[in-house]
């Protein structure tokens, strides 16, 4: 079994982790604007969510939290999830060479596909249905997966309602400990 603290331990003490945490400005979905500012406003989303969760549950999101949105600096704008150059295939890579937890590799990969879904329904009425069938296959702890969606989408500069989407979906298509009603309030 992956000891995931001292993974944790490992990726947050990394120059490369440490070098990436102050770049961003304020923009769409984190008014908050740097790297740091947002594990900042996402951190206590865990510590609320902490007695709902394991301890192995707990180190796994925290290197999630950590890894995300980590390499958006390094990564090239606007690129489709999958692309190398995305900040999320750059988190991956990151994580990768510390962890070989397939799936927690895979959530980092996906963390932002709902929300790219979610758009598409709110655009066209309708998201690409292969898209979400690939996410639900890819995905294999969907209460992590869902812990972390709550963990990041509960902030000041993003709406609920991708969030809601993300559970009306997912309540017919996996078993969760968790629902709508464990979305922090606005």
């Amino acid at each position: 079994m992956a000891d995931y603290q001292a993974i944790y331990e490992a990726l947050v003490a990394d120059p490369r982790y440490q070098q990436n945490l102050d770049w961003g400005d304020p923009r769409p979905g984190h008014p908050e604007g740097t790297v740091r500012a947002h594990l900042a406003e996402i951190e206590p989303n865990l510590e609320t969510l902490r007695p709902k969760l394991s301890d192995e549950d707990y180190w796994k999101l925290k290197i999630l939290i950590h890894t995300h949105d980590t390499f958006k600096g390094e990564s090239t704008p606007g690129v489709a999830i999958a692309d190398p150059k995305s900040h999320a295939s750059l988190a991956r890579e990151f994580l990768a060479k510390s962890c070989d937890d397939s799936d927690l590799l895979a959530m980092v990969q996906w963390h932002d596909e709902p929300f790219a879904l979610w758009r598409q329904v709110e655009q066209k009425g309708k998201c690409n249905a292969d898209r979400l069938n690939a996410l639900f296959d890819k995905i294999k702890d969907w209460n992590l997966f869902l812990a972390f969606n709550i963990i990041d989408g509960c902030t000041a500069g993003k709406g609920r309602e991708p969030l809601r989407w993300l559970f009306e979906t997912a309540k017919d298509r996996v078993n969760t400990r968790f629902t709508a009603a464990d979305i922090i309030s606005e």
